[in-house]
């Protein structure tokens, strides 16, 4: 059996090399490694590619392209240097091409083609027909492919990306709405960012998963859901414990019989930042006559995040928040981490400075900065890059709510992932649309994942949250100690509540000038400053060009300066700990011209980490 798998495996890597000839393939690390097969083709590297600003692709028949003009290196965007294009204008619409081949082993099995992320909106073709659409850009999505494609013969991929970024209708996180970068916005990503790949799954092959860890109860309880029905089909859950068999569990593969594995474990191992431990876990989804038809493997970390009072807690134990602001840019590949390697080395200086975990800012991070999160143990806050919507708009909320329910669901086993924020800084606040909007992305949120806090809105405008956040730049120690807490009083995001007409609120009475309660801190939840600092440090030969460069102060004159105001304020903020319960530094390293980060964009130390690292690791004193 191990010699015909390896023969397989063979087999499949030959029939790659025959679709690409393309040398070494970027990014060819399996990209959900929580939930993995070894029966894949990664179909990143060369594509044909062809740009269409006048939006006429379907008039000319794009779709049922065999070939074009351009070639783009797949899954960096356009926009970067690693894509192999370059181009740094708005692209409206841009169509890829390839070749790909069912290999003839897969024979019996379903051909799933799934898109790390693809922005915005996206349609896949292929030889002329249309597999599917999707709307979203930061969301992983996959179609079934098998009756588009026949063992052994080449097919015509084509993939059309969408983007109107300046139309307010879509999540644009920093990604500059201007021709340029400037400010805090950054240079664009369009179409395909991620990786792009082929998988042979058992018609009634395992779907997915939701592993909830009970540490209170000493549980693992694990929900499956199966491609399709078959009651004559079983589930056979084996968990791990450093590659020693602790446990079997066997359930009805069907997902009309809700079913529902429980592992009882006497000795939990908990997974936290001091202690990463993670279970491996191994799916098989066997027939009737008890053959191996589907196999998965996973891993899960025993955890628990909740609130009580104003402090957030993990694994029953007040858990304070060093946290730092990653917004996942790169130099050479935009939204795009150039390798895995990158991922990883993002969470290891981070914790090198002294950092606990991260904001993860205006970005879906792909899973595998999550899989590096959960092996490093690194606590993460997710988000996506809400920037560039119109909160306020019905189409908007519509499109967001499809799109962050999709990361929900693919996020939420991460042990990593503590707390849920799916919008930043939404200070422009109508009075209808806006509350319902974010109170329905609440109760979504804890709908698909019960075990997580919701930070509704970073830094306001707060409607339903588990957690008050809020965003300050003070650079004055003592008065940023006084603004977020004094003489009973903490600080306040301000509104600036937009007018909405009469006509549009019924007969309640509720005009254009009338007020609208917009919830305020009382207390009864923690209450964090996840964005502050922002001190800006350029290098030496750039110090006097304030021009090229953009921060939130005037940059210290020296290192001791600069030292010297970033230990007050962390100061500051610590001896607030019966009121304020952990803080997010901007940033981790420069974005382009925003040059405030610990680390310069080629991720160079700008400071001896010794220094820093001793500063972040404060913890409040009991």
């Amino acid at each position: 059996m191990i010699l015909r798998n390896l023969f397989v495996t063979f087999l499949a890597f030959v029939a790659w090399g025959i679709q690409t000839n393309a040398g070494e393939i970027p990014r060819k690390e399996y990209p959900r490694p929580q939930f993995e097969r070894k029966t894949w083709l990664n179909l990143n590297g060369e594509w044909d590619y062809a740009f269409d600003f006048t939006n006429i692709g379907m008039e000319k028949e794009f779709h049922k392209a065999t070939t074009f003009s351009g070639k783009i290196t797949v899954p960096f965007p356009p926009e970067s240097k690693l894509s192999g294009v370059e181009h740094k204008d708005f692209i409206n619409h841009i169509w890829y091409h390839r070749i790909i081949r069912r290999p003839e082993e897969w024979a019996g099995k379903n051909v799933i083609l799934n898109f790390g992320a693809v922005y915005f909106n996206s349609e896949i073709y292929i030889d002329g027909k249309l597999v599917g659409r999707h709307f979203g850009g930061s969301s992983s999505f996959g179609f079934d492919i098998t009756g588009y494609v026949e063992d052994g013969l080449e097919h015509h991929l084509v993939v059309r990306a969408s983007s109107d970024l300046r139309s307010m209708m879509q999540s644009a996180g920093k990604q500059s709405l201007l021709l340029n970068s400037h400010g805090c916005q950054y240079t664009r990503t369009t179409g395909i960012w991620q990786t792009v790949w082929l998988e042979a799954v058992a018609s009634a092959g395992l779907q997915s998963v939701h592993a909830l860890t009970d540490i209170d109860q000493k549980q693992l309880v694990i929900h499956p859901r199966f491609y399709r029905d078959s009651y004559k089909n079983t589930l056979r859950i084996v968990l791990q414990e450093n590659n020693k068999k602790i446990g079997t569990v066997c359930v009805k593969a069907a997902n009309s019989s809700v079913a529902v594995a429980v592992f009882s474990l006497k000795n939990v191992r908990l997974w936290s930042p001091e202690s990463p431990f993670l279970y491996d876990v191994l799916y098989q989804v066997l027939d009737e006559n008890g053959k191996v038809i589907d196999e998965v493997t996973s891993y899960v970390g025993m955890r628990k995040v909740h609130i009580e009072g104003n402090k957030i807690y993990l694994n029953n134990k007040p858990y304070y928040q060093r946290l730092v602001l990653d917004q996942g840019f790169y130099p050479d590949g935009i939204w795009t981490a150039p390798s895995d390697e990158a991922l990883k080395r993002d969470i290891e200086i981070s914790m090198a400075a002294g950092f606990n975990g991260a904001r993860l800012h205006q970005k879906a991070f792909e899973e595998r900065f999550y899989y590096w999160a959960d092996k490093l143990g690194y606590i993460t806050w997710g988000e996506a890059p809400s920037w560039g919507m119109d909160a306020n708009s019905i189409e908007v909320a519509r499109n967001f709510l499809q799109e962050w329910s999709e990361l929900v669901l693919r996020d939420r086993n991460h042990p990593s992932l503590l707390i849920w924020t799916p919008m930043n800084e939404e200070w422009w606040p109508d009075h209808i649309q806006y509350p319902r909007f974010t109170a329905d992305l609440y109760d979504l949120t804890k709908s698909l994942d019960p075990t997580r806090p919701v930070n509704d809105a970073s830094g306001g405008c707060h409607i339903k949250t588990d957690i008050w956040t809020v965003h300050s730049y003070e650079q004055d120690p003592a008065a940023l100690k006084d603004a977020l807490y004094k003489d009973g009083t903490f600080f306040q995001t301000p509104n600036n509540p937009q007018g909405v007409p009469s006509a549009n609120v019924g007969f309640n009475g509720l005009g254009v000038d009338s007020p609208y309660p917009f919830p305020k801190y009382e207390g009864d939840m923690p209450y964090l400053i996840d964005e502050v600092g922002g001190i800006k440090w350029v290098e030496t030969k750039d110090k006097s060009n304030t021009d090229s460069s953009w921060g939130y102060s005037t940059p210290p004159a020296t290192q001791e300066e600069f030292l010297q105001r970033l230990e007050s304020q962390i100061d500051a903020i610590l001896s607030l700990k019966e009121y304020v319960w952990g803080y997010c530094y901007t940033q981790l390293t420069d974005v382009e011209q925003e040059q405030n980060g610990i680390f310069f964009y080629d991720r160079r130390s700008k400071f001896d980490l010794k220094l820093i690292s001793r500063i972040f690791s404060k913890t409040p004193r009991e």
